[in-house]
């Protein structure tokens, strides 16, 4: 898996990106959202075993399970801006597995669990696997993981931030010169 700081900034973009008025609580709901998936962890402790569509990287990290959370979302906390919860929900559940197939480790991500068990990755894979455990992460393998993070996931994202910045200057000026 990627780790939970690449995750959350992948959600606070999309929501930079979508939502121009800025509304805390959907910041903090898409960042929960891009790390929400990892919480199928707790299946190692209940016995569920890795590849069971319940196991780890498995519905939680399923297309079907970010629609059904972005609904969830968007209709209990959306109030006037439901569509725009259910595009940052959305599209912020699904980065998380996205970043996963993107890994160096693990055994694939069920995308399309329930319909079909098979777990996949992409053909790239730059992104190192983040340990578990804090211990682990504080490592000479946690320091690779920050380091193909911020190659692949931070400066991407920071990249976007700054042409949405730019381009919402632009505009402002544009509009002021009108």
């Amino acid at each position: 898996m990627a780790s939970l700081f690449a995750h959350g900034i992948v959600g606070y973009t999309f929501t930079k990106v979508i939502d121009n008025k800025s509304l805390k609580w959907l910041v903090i709901a898409a960042i929960f959202s891009a790390i929400f998936p990892d919480f199928d962890v707790i299946a190692f402790k209940l016995g569920i075993p890795y590849m069971h569509p319940l196991g780890h990287r498995g519905f939680t990290h399923s297309i079907v399970f970010a629609f059904l959370w972005a609904f969830l979302l968007a209709f209990t906390l959306g109030r006037k801006n439901k569509l725009i919860w259910f595009v940052v929900i959305l599209l912020s559940t699904v980065s998380h597995s996205v970043l996963d197939a993107m890994t160096s480790g693990g055994r694939g991500v069920g995308f399309f669990i329930p319909f079909n068990n098979e777990r996949f990755f992409f053909p790239f894979r730059g992104i190192q696997v983040s340990p578990l455990g804090i211990q682990k992460f504080f490592s000479a393998w946690g320091l690779r993981v920050i380091y193909s993070e911020i190659k692949f996931v931070f400066v991407p994202c920071f990249l976007i931030l700054v042409v949405r910045f730019l381009l919402i200057k632009m505009k402002s000026k544009f509009l002021s010169q009108t």
